[in-house]
């Protein structure tokens, strides 16, 4: 995609609003930019009349105060104030209309093409905020692109803006600039903007301290504050209907449901599958997506019966907005795996795997909400055996391995995700003796050399050019074949066929580990750490200094005595016998993998074979359960399941 650049020529009206807010700077916040970002801080809060406390919680919950290199948030936000700019970030795509991946994944009845059209579309924004941003203060658009001092300028001369459309005082109380917060949101609900708001006045009561992404530390003193929410109702927004979303209060959830409906036979209906779940089946996986699409664009897909994937939860990169598609109960089409959509809830995300936007802390503090609220109401541990993303998911027969997708991708920040969540990665063992590693780089300080992350590379079996992508945090770890940088990557015959050659792909993780998923340690060498991975021995770099892992310790399966490899599988399906008549029988088809003896992977937990066999007429609903059970565990990136009777758990312990 080529991404255009916009320049905003400032006319006479914007220079009186400029010299305006000018005439009333005090002598001490006029002159040069300061150089450190707490000044930077200080002075645009001093120079707008903004209470400095106010700047820096609303800075941190759009952007935890990085630069992000100048490049755009998910939502089209340009730096730490994240002021928006939808043409100059060129966001748009396709994500689940793209041909690749049968999101429903049940080989009885694979789906027909897409039949419905989905635009790329963008919430209907009255103004773009740097344009606005330009205006107000002067300053170029480029500069409030990229320049950090402009961009925080820009963000303090909006909420000045805001608070005075208000009628309201620019007061030195942070209690007062409540509804300038909660417009600056951008959400076109009262909801929405609500929650935010109040997210923001949590940042105040919490405080906060870190150092940046380019290396500037910023302090937030904990400030509690009873904020004065009158003018909320002054900002015109409207109103949503929420009263059926399944959320927690605080987070406004806005119910827009997805349809059901028939197109002609039993098998050809859209857009998901009823159901009456936990009491059906257990509700044991999350699964979190990346939309690579706008907001609008993602919802105007799942609400359109025509469309052939639907998931329950949208959120929104700007606010963190969340809207509900379909009931808990019910079975979306999103995760290309029919067992794992029977037993999961589907969660996608306004942005882009690869193109060098980032998300949100507001995205990642409500997505984060709302998985906790849901984990806790379906029992499912919040661990990533059972929190996991379209990328764990494993294709359930051998000709889907390629094909499915790869979201939200190593750009998405497991352990910043896990600790808003209150269960953050940490050590379980108190040294390799434990027998595991559970993965967690530091994802600011980790900056894999990804290639291809322009225009949605595709499979990696596809080719094309190597052309570097950013130079961007990461959540994941690439695995070598012996314990140097320049070793090969692992083969993944799967994800890469034919050969299985592994690429540095940011579309590729035939080589690669995240952030939170536990392996079995294979061997040790100085700073390196091998790791049992589809059947290989794979090399991970764990400087003492800087450690990318935690010792970790638990259950692992291994092939049972006498056994030189057990097959897995994709999809744990009952033996023929637990069908009933009328039903036809699914075959329990093994994967092109086999787990080889001697090797050992994590146990996640014991899977019951179940079948969900559905129609549009709900009465035949069958759901067919066998005797066969199987055991989860991390096969490479993604998960799979292994037959009880072929392997033994034992604990994982120094056999390295």
């Amino acid at each position: 995609m080529i991404r255009t650049r916009r320049f905003l020529a400032i006319g006479a009206s914007a220079a009186l609003i400029a010299a305006a807010f000018a005439s009333a700077v005090p002598a001490s916040a006029t002159g040069p930019d300061p150089k450190t970002r707490q000044e930077q801080y200080a002075k645009a809060a001093e120079q707008y009349g903004v209470p400095q406390d106010v700047l820096l919680a609303v800075s941190y919950l759009e952007s935890r105060w990085d630069t992000n290199a100048g490049n755009p948030s998910t939502s089209a936000g340009f730096g730490p104030m994240h002021l928006t700019d939808y043409t100059a970030a060129g966001v748009g795509g396709d994500h689940h209309g793209e041909g690749i991946e049968d999101p429903r994944g049940d080989a009885r009845r694979p789906l027909v093409a897409t039949k419905a059209n989905v635009k790329t579309e963008h919430e209907p924004l009255a103004k773009e905020t740097l344009d606005q941003a330009a205006e107000l203060t002067g300053r170029t658009v480029q500069d409030l692109r990229s320049k950090p001092a402009a961009n925080i300028a820009g963000g303090a001369a909006l909420l000045a803006d805001f608070q005075q459309q208000l009628g309201r005082p620019l007061s030195a109380d942070p209690a007062q600039w409540y509804g300038a917060v909660a417009k600056y949101s951008g959400a076109t609900d009262q909801q929405s903007a609500k929650a935010f708001a109040d997210q923001v006045y949590d940042v105040l009561a919490d405080g906060a301290t870190r150092t940046t992404d380019d290396g500037q530390r910023v302090t937030l003193a904990a400030t509690r504050v009873t904020p004065d929410r009158s003018g909320l109702g002054k900002l015109g927004l409207r109103t949503t209907t929420g009263a059926e979303a399944e959320c927690p209060k605080s987070l406004a959830c806005e119910w827009m449901p997805a349809p059901f409906g028939q197109f002609g036979d039993p098998v050809d209906y859209g857009n998901h599958d009823k159901s009456n779940r936990p009491e059906t089946a257990a509700i044991k996986y999350i699964v979190i997506h990346d939309t690579e699409i706008t907001y609008a664009s993602t919802v105007n897909g799942v609400v359109n019966i025509a469309n052939n994937a639907s998931w329950h939860y949208s959120v929104r990169a700007q606010d963190g907005h969340i809207a509900q598609h379909i009931k808990a109960k019910d079975v979306g089409w999103h995760a290309g795996n029919w067992y794992i959509n029977g037993r999961s809830i589907g969660i996608e995300h306004e942005g882009y795997a690869a193109r060098g936007t980032w998300y949100t802390e507001a995205m990642y503090r409500k997505s984060a909400q709302l998985v906790r609220y849901l984990a806790k109401r379906y029992d499912i541990p919040l661990d990533r055996e059972h929190i996991i993303g379209h990328d764990n998911v494993i294709g359930p027969l051998n000709a889907n391995l390629p094909l499915t997708h790869w979201d939200p991708g190593p750009y998405w920040d497991w352990a910043r995700y896990f600790t808003l969540m209150g269960a953050p990665f940490h050590r379980i063992a108190r040294s390799s003796n434990g027998g595991m590693v559970t993965i967690n780089p530091d994802f600011d300080k980790n900056r894999p050399a990804y290639t291809n992350c322009e225009d949605n590379p595709g499979p990696p079996s596809e080719g094309g050019v190597n052309i570097p992508c950013g130079d961007w945090g990461s959540s994941a770890l690439w695995l070598r074949t012996e314990p140097r940088e320049d070793a090969p990557l692992l083969k993944d015959i799967g994800r890469n066929p034919p050969d299985g050659t592994s690429t540095t792909k940011v579309s590729d993780h035939g080589s690669r580990v995240s952030a939170g998923t536990r392996f079995a340690i294979a061997d040790r060498s100085g700073d390196w750490v091998a790791v049992w991975y589809l059947g290989q021995k794979g090399w991970l770099k764990n400087p003492r200094k800087a450690p990318t892992v935690e010792w970790a310790s638990g259950f692992v399966v291994t092939p049972k005595a006498g056994k030189e490899s057990v097959p897995l599988y994709g999809r744990p399906y009952p033996e023929a016998a637990a069908y009933p008549p009328g039903v036809p029988v699914q075959s329990v088809t093994p994967l092109m993998y086999n787990l080889p003896a001697g090797q050992r992977y994590p146990y996640a937990f014991t899977v019951p074979s179940e079948y969900f066999w559905s129609e549009f007429d709900t009465s035949k609903n069958v759901y067919v359960r066998g005797k066969d059970t199987y055991y989860q565990l991390q096969w490479g990136h993604r998960i799979a399941y292994v037959k009880s009777t072929d392997v033994d758990v034992v604990p994982s312990g120094p056999r390295w």
